[in-house]
């Protein structure tokens, strides 16, 4: 089973997230289930949802506490939430930030996990190019399925296209297809050598 956490604000589609991947699983024929964990509802208070993708029946409903995947959709949150408590070693990390790593003060993070299994990606500036609003998480949703080959990038067209038909969702598969070649290129870019590799995951 994969235990996927999302962290963002209220406003950036955090529970549309976590809904959106449950989906785009659903469509391959796997079992999967997504909830949220509201602290505050407002917009900007942090907000919490949680993904589980699984091959047979899903019957944990507990909050996920070890993740294989955290998705942060707000780099403003790494300051005040411990955004990555329980990640599994062998996780994956995806981060919505045009900084490096070294700015954000994840270094260490990122060195201890497996070559490649931390990425950032600029998704606010890749969702305000093709639907003029800054929300990330249809954009971390092309990235993740990149990132962890967890469900392919047809299903999450799907997925969005289900939730948003029309030119709404035609702008956010865009942008999510963005995304997806970005991390692409950055994995491919791993196959060049250990150094060459960590310069373009940073990139």
């Amino acid at each position: 089973m994969v235990e996927i956490r999302i962290h963002g604000r209220g406003g950036q589609g955090v529970v549309t997230a976590s809904d959106l991947i449950a989906h785009a699983a659903f469509a391959e024929g796997k079992y999967a289930q997504a909830f949220p964990s509201f602290g505050s509802e407002r917009t900007g208070a942090p907000v919490v949802a949680y993904c589980r993708v699984r091959e047979e029946e899903i019957r944990s409903r507990e909050p996920v506490l070890k993740p294989d995947l955290v998705i942060v959709q707000d780099p403003t949150l790494l300051g005040t939430v411990d955004v990555f408590k329980g990640l599994n070693k062998q996780g994956y990390v995806l981060l919505n930030s045009s900084k490096r790593t070294a700015e954000l003060g994840l270094t260490e993070l990122q060195e201890s996990m497996p070559l490649g299994h931390f990425m950032t990606v600029p998704a606010a500036d890749i969702a305000r190019k093709h639907t003029g609003r800054t929300v990330p998480n249809a954009v971390l949703l092309g990235a993740a399925a990149a990132l962890t080959g967890l469900y392919r990038m047809d299903s999450v067209s799907e997925a969005i296209m289900n939730r948003f038909p029309g030119k709404v969702g035609e702008m956010n598969v865009a942008a999510a297809q963005e995304a997806y070649d970005l991390i692409i290129q950055k994995r491919e870019a791993l196959n060049q050598g250990e150094d060459a590799g960590k310069e373009a995951v940073d990139a």
